[in-house]
């Protein structure tokens, strides 16, 4: 894993608003969107950014695509960051 990218994936707060949702459950680009005030086309564009950084994984259920936080992911970079300072 990549610490400058998840970081630099982190440092958005919208960012850092849909992984607080999708650690709660499981979310499609349309449902986060209808929760932000941007469109869906951004949405997934902020979820590509998450997904490069391996902070989220996506699973296809037909049509849909769910979104959810890959919590051990983002507690492995928070750890990573702890050492490195500490």
């Amino acid at each position: 894993m990549d610490l400058d990218l998840t970081f630099s994936a982190l440092a958005s707060r919208p960012r850092r608003q849909m992984l607080a949702l999708l650690s709660q459950t499981a979310l499609s680009t349309t449902e986060l969107a209808a929760r932000f005030p941007m469109s869906a086309p951004a949405i997934s564009r902020h979820l590509s950014v998450l997904l490069e950084a391996g902070l989220v994984e996506s699973e296809r259920l037909g049509q849909r695509v769910l979104y959810r936080l890959k919590r051990d992911a983002l507690l492995n970079a928070l750890a990573r960051l702890a050492s490195e300072v500490d």
